[in-house]
């Protein structure tokens, strides 16, 4: 008897998946929930695991498009287990790495150029075409007296000569152009022969096309706008770096900048409500402003297979400590796609570090259907006016902020102050204390 594989709901919204690998080979022992298949969809990647221990059939292909509810396999649960089932699956994963490969690459298409075939030499008498030049009305070519001499001399038909000069009078420069060409075209077929260009042609991933989607969603329904500052990291480098260690050995994670711009942020969403609003069609059909008492903030954080946003909820509520583990848990599972969709649905505001990778100045894409989203970036030291003694010029570790917003639902007034009020904590963190 076999039991059928089949794609589970993963949510309301995910309709159908990829197959994005089979972890173990058609005809491979398996056992009772370990993992069989890999699945991406336009928001996850999961793991299918085995429905019961047995012999796997592979239903379908790396690469197909499968549908929720859908059989892509099957495990014969009345084989028996092979002895040394254990030991003989990793040797058949690693046999299986080869053809594993192969599936993979056949979803990828090189397209290169024809080689071709290198053409006889020429003879040595054989020189190469050229151009014809302008004549003038007595039918001789006209080029200036030194063309004329190194023509003769090197013997080269001027009618065959292309002038650059005025009117198209043939020059020197042109008799030495000619003559270099010619010598080129005899001196082999290196100059003929074209260099490979390869190009390929990869399947866009379930979870590129969604990011793909919301992207354009974002630049063709909202009204967006950018509003710029910059903020002087120098206070919270010092509070930083003073107590990093004993924050470390305390909390068992590292203190970083995110966390100082999560707290700034969701006080400023707080001082700023409209920020955190959401533009949502009413009872009537009619566009409504949906309001939101707490803060929901997502962290962009890089994957393999694309940008994801998984949620801090209720961030308003969180420590230092609370918010760095918890971006650390969501970076090194985003790695190794182990975020689930829940933790990446929702958020009423988003925070992208492009500083990380080296960016100075960029502007973020809302992330619908959210009314802002905040651009954080490189830190570079640059001379600006010295906050202690005004007037006169310091050296200060500054970063350019980004605040995208939807113009529809926040004024431009608004995001500025919203930038201001966030650049304020940051410069001074104790208002982060103090809740100002």
């Amino acid at each position: 008897m076999a039991v059928n594989i089949e794609i589970p709901t993963v949510g309301e919204s995910v309709t159908e998946g990829v197959i994005g690998a089979w972890v173990k080979g058609d005809g491979e022992w398996v056992d009772r929930d370990e993992t069989v298949l890999e699945l991406e969809t336009d928001k996850i990647t999961m793991e299918i695991p085995a429905p019961a221990s047995g012999v796997l059939k592979h239903g379908t292909a790396e690469g197909d498009t499968v549908a929720v509810g859908a059989v892509v396999g099957s495990i014969d649960d009345t084989a028996e287990k092979p002895a040394g089932a254990g030991a003989s699956s990793a040797t058949v994963a690693a046999s299986e790495g080869g053809a594993g490969s192969e599936r993979a690459s056949s979803s990828t298409a090189v397209v290169e150029p024809p080689a071709s075939q290198p053409p006889a030499a020429p003879a040595a008498e054989t020189t190469a075409p050229m151009p014809s030049a302008p004549t003038g009305s007595n039918g001789d070519v006209r080029a200036t007296p030194l063309a004329k001499k190194l023509a003769s001399e090197k013997r080269v038909d001027l009618h065959g000569v292309r002038g650059t000069g005025p009117g198209g009078r043939v020059r020197e420069q042109d008799v030495l152009a000619a003559i270099q060409g010619v010598e080129s075209a005899a001196k082999g077929v290196e100059a003929s022969v074209p260099t490979p260009r390869p190009v390929t042609v990869e399947k866009m991933s379930p979870m590129r096309q969604r990011i793909a989607s919301r992207l354009v969603e974002a630049q063709q329904t909202a009204a967006m706008l950018t509003t710029f500052n910059e903020v002087d990291m120098t206070a919270v480098m010092e509070t930083r770096k003073q107590y990093k260690e004993a924050f470390a050995e305390k909390h068992g994670v590292g203190l970083g900048f995110m966390s100082f711009f999560v707290k700034a942020a969701t006080g400023a969403l707080r001082a700023f409500p409209g920020v955190n609003s959401f533009i949502v069609a009413g009872e009537d059909g009619k566009p409504a402003i949906e309001k939101h008492g707490y803060c929901d903030v997502a962290i962009a954080v890089s994957s393999p297979k694309g940008l994801v946003v998984p949620v801090l909820r209720n961030a308003e509520a969180m420590s230092f400590a609370e918010i760095e583990t918890r971006i650390k848990d969501f970076a090194v599972r985003a790695k190794d796609g182990k975020l689930s969709l829940d933790e990446m649905q929702g958020g009423t505001f988003t925070i992208t570090n492009g500083g990380v990778f080296g960016s100075l100045l960029s502007t973020p894409i809302l992330n619908p259907p959210q009314s802002a989203i905040l651009g954080m970036h490189g830190i570079k030291k640059r001379a600006v006016e010295d906050p202690d003694n005004p007037g006169q010029i310091a050296l200060r570790p500054m970063m350019y902020l980004a605040l995208s917003y939807d113009h529809r639902i926040v004024d431009g007034s608004e995001a500025v102050r919203f930038l201001v009020h966030l650049k304020e904590a940051i410069e001074d963190p104790k208002r982060l204390l103090l809740d100002l």
